[in-house]
C-alpha cells in the first residue's frame, strides 16, 4: 500500500470517528433520556402521552365529564339578569385551572335574543355554579338558557392531602326583609392553614318545590388561613315565594391556594 493511500484511508478514519462521535453524542440522549411528562411520548409510569401516573395533567379517557344539572337566568330588576349554571364534578381530585364557555339565551319562541363569553376554572369534587351577572337583551325576554363549555378540558390532578385539608365552612345563613329589600348573610370561614384567594361565593334559594327562584353572588379578595368573615348579597327587588333553602357555594381556584 502506497504512502498516499495509507494517509487517505487514515483521513476516512479519523472522518468516521468524527462522525460516530458527534452522531452518538445526539442520538444517545434522545434514546435514553429520563421519561418526562412533556417530551409528547407515552414513558415511565404514564398511562396516556403526558399523562396520568406521575404527571400533574389527567388523561380525558381516565376522567369523568362534568355534568350540566341546570342553566336560567334570574330577574334582577326589570330588564336585567343574572345568569346562572349548575354542575357537579363527580372526580375527586381532578380538576381544571381555566376554561372557556358560552351562555346562550332565546325568547319564548326560542328565537336566539344573545349570548354571554366567559372564562372559568372547574374545582374538584362536588356541586360548583358559574355565575355571569348584569345581563340584558333590550326589549327581548329570556326564557330559554343553554350552557356549554367552548374548548377542550385539560384537566389535572390535585394531591388528595392537600384537598383533606382544604375546608371552607359557611354557617349563621339567614335570609330577612324578603318581602322588600331581601338581605341574606353568613359567615365563611377558611379552616384550613392555606390562604386562598379571589373567593367568589354564590348564593342560590330554593322554593319548597325544591326550585331555585334566585341568585345571587358576592366576592372576596382572599381568606387566609383560619380566617372567618361575615358575607351578604342583596337584591333590589323582592324575592316571591316561599324560600326554604338556602345555598351558598365557595367558588376558589384551588391551583392558587397556598400555604400562609
Amino acid at each position: 500500500m502506497s504512502w498516499a493511500l495509507r494517509r487517505q484511508l487514515v483521513f476516512v478514519i479519523i472522518l468516521l470517528i468524527i462522525l460516530f462521535g458527534l452522531g452518538f453524542f445526539i442520538i444517545y440522549p434522545k434514546i435514553n433520556s429520563m421519561p418526562s411528562c412533556v417530551d409528547n411520548i407515552k414513558n415511565g409510569d404514564e398511562t396516556g402521552i403526558d399523562c396520568g401516573g406521575s404527571c400533574s395533567r389527567a388523561c380525558t379517557f381516565e376522567v369523568d365529564k362534568v355534568s350540566i344539572l341546570w342553566s336560567r337566568v334570574f330577574e334582577v330588576i326589570p330588564g336585567r339578569y343574572n345568569a346562572v349554571a349548575y354542575f357537579e364534578n363527580h372526580n375527586k381530585t381532578e380538576a381544571i385551572q381555566k376554561i372557556k364557555y358560552k351562555f346562550r339565551f332565546a325568547d319564548k319562541d326560542n328565537i336566539y335574543i344573545g349570548k354571554r363569553d366567559g372564562e372559568t376554572f372547574i374545582p374538584p369534587s362536588g356541586n360548583f355554579a358559574i355565575f355571569e351577572p348584569a345581563v340584558s337583551f333590550g326589549n327581548s325576554i329570556p326564557v330559554y338558557t343553554s350552557f356549554e363549555f367552548t374548548e377542550t378540558p385539560v384537566w389535572e390532578s390535585v394531591q388528595e392531602d392537600k384537598l383533606n385539608q382544604l375546608k371552607v365552612l359557611v354557617s349563621n345563613i339567614k335570609l330577612e326583609n324578603q318581602n322588600e329589600s331581601p338581605h341574606l348573610s353568613a359567615t365563611i370561614k377558611n379552616n384550613s392553614l392555606f390562604t386562598i384567594p379571589e373567593v367568589s361565593v354564590v348564593a342560590l334559594l330554593y322554593d319548597d318545590t325544591g326550585n331555585v327562584v334566585s341568585a345571587s353572588r358576592t366576592y372576596l379578595e382572599e381568606l387566609i388561613g383560619e380566617e372567618t368573615k361575615n358575607i351578604d348579597f342583596t337584591w333590589p327587588e323582592p324575592i316571591f315565594g316561599n324560600i326554604v333553602n338556602k345555598e351558598i357555594i365557595p367558588m376558589y381556584n384551588v391551583f392558587l391556594t397556598k400555604l400562609k
